[in-house]
């Protein structure tokens, strides 16, 4: 089922602590965008299909990756692309965008999601692997 707009923007905020819905919706546009850079395929789709319309253009019609970021590099992108950003509160922008879409996703997509990532994406997520 399809999360509507305002359903998914209040989850982010909630989640991110954020002030406006303004300050959550511009962290879910950079880390959507990162991410659709890295999906590809039926799960980059499957995704799509489960997010707001606004968000799943966003992902289908990602950023060209030359190769794969890891964690720690995704998170450095991020603190990139938001005026302000350290890799401290990108990192939690980017926690609090990729706990909603795992949430909005579940789990079975989310681990084949996982698959076409570097290891430690799990914990970006919000679901760590056990070790």
């Amino acid at each position: 089922m399809t999360l509507r707009w305002d359903a998914f923007i209040e989850r982010v905020q909630d989640r991110g602590e954020y002030a406006s819905r303004a300050e959550a919706d511009r962290a879910a546009r950079v880390v959507l965008a990162l991410l659709g850079a890295h999906l590809v395929g039926q799960d980059r789709a499957r995704v799509a299909a489960r997010l707001p319309e606004a968000y799943a253009l966003i992902l289908l019609n990602p950023l060209e990756a030359y190769e794969p970021l890891d964690p720690q590099r995704f998170v450095r992108a991020t603190a990139a692309w938001i005026e302000g950003a350290t890799e401290a509160t990108a990192a939690w922008d980017v926690s609090a965008v990729l706990s909603v879409v795992a949430d909005a996703i579940g789990d079975d997509l989310l681990q084949r999601v996982l698959l076409q990532l570097p290891p430690g994406y799990d914990l970006l997520f919000g679901r760590p692997r056990p070790a």
